[in-house]
């Protein structure tokens, strides 16, 4: 009997796929959908600082249009203020209500002061878990890589001492050390991380002269990254591990585990395949397992990580440059040249 059971940060999933934070898991029905196709947990849409303060400062324009027109406008419209993070608050709080799978609510800000208080409320709506979307659009140059480090440190710090549920981190791999950061937040009591974020990145339309806001989805080759970071990590953190970006099919799922992941996060195969895709990876996934004849998930995890790799060049550049350096080795394989390789 196949098990697929494993577990991320003390919560019990019945096989690793995790859905990750978006629209998708932001109305009540497509949640109820996702966990009847076999989703193990859900990532609640993060909570954005920026987008309350955007919509209070929109309803502030709108409740001052009427400003100085004459006694009967003044008084046509009552005393109205923004209701703030609380709808937010009240959808995800009926999601935990009406979901019998794990249920995990994300935030991200931009006023260090308001990471605990969004982090109070949303661990008041019942929640398994918190997740910090560490997402750090820097466009300020005086700012220093350690400065980031130092306040997302001490965000995970103010966080921790006013919730009691597990608390994860979802990193950007824009660090000029990445394992150095996620060694540096597990000791200050990270109890998973999320390997990686995926950032804002614009686009230009260049007939209309304009930016433009595409979707930002991930492609097979981008779970190269997390399969690196997380086959480095496996074993030498207290944390969890969650890989996210190019995961699309079982096979993607395999080697996230065999790099030493305890569970994967999914949305772009989702968007692109539709719910339903979520039984089939687990088919691939279950289909594998049997071949090699494994019976659960621990079995295998973490064989290809860094730990446990007798090829002491596995994880290094050193492999890379081998390759490159055997020229006739490199294009009866790669007849495209070097792209092939990203």
């Amino acid at each position: 009997m196949i098990d697929l059971s494993t577990s991320y940060m003390g919560l019990k999933l019945k096989n690793p796929l995790v859905i990750g934070a978006s629209n998708i898991v932001s109305d009540l029905n497509d949640m109820v959908k996702l966990e009847e196709a076999g989703a193990a947990a859900v990532v609640y849409k993060s909570l954005f600082e920026e987008q309350i303060q955007l919509e209070a400062h929109q309803l502030d324009e709108e409740m001052e249009a009427y400003e100085g027109w004459d006694a009967e406008h003044e008084t046509m419209f009552p005393t109205v203020e923004h209701a703030g993070p609380r709808a937010h608050l009240l959808k995800l709080k009926k999601a935990k209500q009406t979901l019998s799978i794990p249920v995990i609510g994300s935030i991200n800000c931009v006023n260090n002061d308001k990471w605990a208080e969004f982090a109070m409320g949303v661990a008041d709506t019942g929640v398994d878990a918190l997740e910090l979307n560490f997402y750090a659009n820097i466009i300020d140059a005086d700012k220093t890589g350690e400065d980031i480090v130092k306040e997302q440190l001490d965000t995970l710090a103010a966080v921790n001492e006013v919730v009691k549920i597990p608390v994860a981190v979802k990193l950007s791999p824009f660090y000029t050390n990445t394992l150095s950061v996620v060694t540096r937040m597990d000791k200050a009591g990270a109890d998973g991380f999320v390997l990686f974020n995926k950032l804002f990145q614009p686009d230009i339309e260049v007939s209309r002269e304009e930016h433009h806001y595409p979707y930002n989805f991930s492609h097979p080759n981008d779970g190269r990254l997390p399969l690196r970071f997380a086959g480095l990590l496996y074993d030498q953190i207290k944390a969890d591990i969650i890989s996210s970006s190019g995961v699309f099919d079982g096979n993607d799922v395999v080697k996230m585990l065999l790099a030493g992941s305890n569970a994967v996060q999914v949305v772009s195969a989702i968007y692109k395949k539709g719910m339903s895709h979520i039984e089939t990876m687990l088919q691939e996934l279950t289909s594998w397992m049997i071949s090699k004849e494994y019976e659960k998930l621990d079995d295998f995890r973490g064989k290809l990580s860094k730990a446990h790799m007798t090829d002491p060049f596995a994880y290094k550049r050193a492999q890379y440059v081998d390759i490159l350096m055997k020229t006739e080795i490199f294009m009866k394989y790669h007849p495209k040249g070097d792209e092939e390789l990203y």
